[in-house]
């Protein structure tokens, strides 16, 4: 099959910076944050005032949602309503879906003795709030897509490798039209614990606004947001024919994985590396081509450690290198699609945020935004690097003069 071009027809977004790229670009500029305490240690970037009736109306089978389906269902909805896609096309699209685990075993299970559960006080169907593919399920009936479907479940890559298999799709034919994203929610006291015991989260007793440090010396760990976001993926002639607003094209994609250890990347970030690489190579472009580094900087010692050198060993100072989970905290398996939205709206108005309290990097050579900065680019790279060593690299290209024709609201 012949490669074709692959373009974002339609966004859908949700995350405490804003649902809009006007409401995340006031965020960034105003410097308005979500971080708050969880307890007494534990800090975390939530979504306030979020209803899913306000996106789908009332339906039976939102009982069978966690929180983190519910805010994929309302980002998928919404994406499909900027896309204005008709029926028919809806029918024949793919749905990629980036999900990952429910862990507020309390709420779910809030009668437990001794090993046992009290199973007359739980829902009939619960099992649902458990099965990554749930969300997808209810966007298929909601939206009516009929065409091929597959939940990803690789941990922080997953949102962003359902956006890069969804693009391969198009590009190699089997599709025209795909909605791809992901949503993720961990605000409990079960994933608080699990990341305590992994010793990946921030702890301590800093004002909450501080806790999220990518890249700086000092950094203690990641903090846990919440948010999703979905975006229609389409053949470009196919857009071009129904005369599509066209907010970006996705030019290159590349995965791997470590096969090191099950939450620490490899110290050489070797495979991670290979994964940019390979992304690269798909879009015909040398490592000076891009002009912003979307980085995974999570906040946590290894992982920001290994980024900074495969950053510097491939690019050098050539990119600005931001880290957009200092701002809307670490999203889990929605971080890139998240990312991704906010990335859009950055270069749709000709901004870079700066890294939030980064005051002193850990690497001395790599071009960390520590300002914000008007400038004028197109072509951005973003990266995921989750747990189980899973490696994710996309590169987009924002055609501005299609983004300049109005403002892109993705919450129409």
């Amino acid at each position: 099959m012949s490669s074709r071009q692959v373009v974002i027809t339609g966004i859908g977004a949700i995350t405490s910076a804003g649902s809009s790229a006007h409401q995340m670009i006031s965020s960034l500029k105003k410097g308005m944050t979500g971080f708050e305490y969880f307890n007494s240690d534990c800090v975390i970037c939530a979504i306030k005032d979020f209803d899913l009736n306000d996106y789908t109306g009332r339906f039976k089978n939102k009982r069978y949602l966690n929180r983190g389906a519910s805010l994929a269902v309302a980002a998928a909805m919404t994406a499909i309503k900027n896309s204005c896609l008709d029926d028919d096309a809806l029918n024949k699209a793919g749905l990629y879906t980036g999900a990952g685990p429910n862990l507020d075993i309390e709420n779910e299970f809030p009668e437990i003795k001794n090993h046992r559960a009290d199973w007359q006080k739980i829902q009939a169907l619960w099992m649902l709030k458990f099965l990554p593919n749930t969300a997808a399920s209810v966007i298929s009936q909601l939206a009516g897509i009929h065409g091929e479907c597959i939940t990803f479940g690789t941990a922080c890559a997953a949102s962003l490798q359902a956006i890069g298999e969804a693009y391969r799709k198009i590009k190699d034919g089997y599709l025209d039209i795909a909605l791809a994203g992901g949503g993720d929610s961990r605000l409990n006291s079960g994933a608080m614990m699990a990341y305590k015991k992994a010793r990946s989260i921030y702890v301590g007793d800093d004002h909450p606004d501080h806790a999220s440090r990518p890249f700086d010396h000092n950094r203690k760990g990641f903090v846990p947001g919440e948010g999703a976001a979905f975006f229609m993926l389409e053949e470009k002639q196919h857009a071009m024919k129904r005369n599509a607003d066209i907010h970006a094209e996705i030019l290159g994609f590349g995965v791997s994985i470590d096969g090191y250890r099950m939450t620490d990347p490899h110290p050489k970030g070797i495979y991670a590396q290979e994964a940019v690489m390979r992304s690269l190579q798909e879009a015909n472009l040398n490592p000076k081509d891009i002009d912003v580094i979307a980085s995974h900087g999570t906040g946590t010692v290894q992982n920001d450690r290994v980024e900074a050198d495969l950053i510097d060993c491939v690019f050098g100072e050539s990119a600005h290198v931001i880290a957009l989970k200092s701002w809307i905290g670490h999203l889990s398996a929605a971080c890139g699609a998240a990312e991704l939205s906010l990335c859009l709206a950055c270069i749709k108005y000709n901004y870079i945020p700066e890294i939030r309290n980064l005051y002193n990097p850990c690497h001395s050579t790599v071009n960390f935004v520590r300002s914000p900065k008007k400038y004028s680019y197109r072509k951005l790279l973003l990266e995921n690097f989750g747990f189980g060593g899973q490696n994710c690299v996309i590169i987009i290209d924002c055609q501005k003069n299609r983004l300049d024709s109005g403002d892109m609201t993705f919450n129409s």
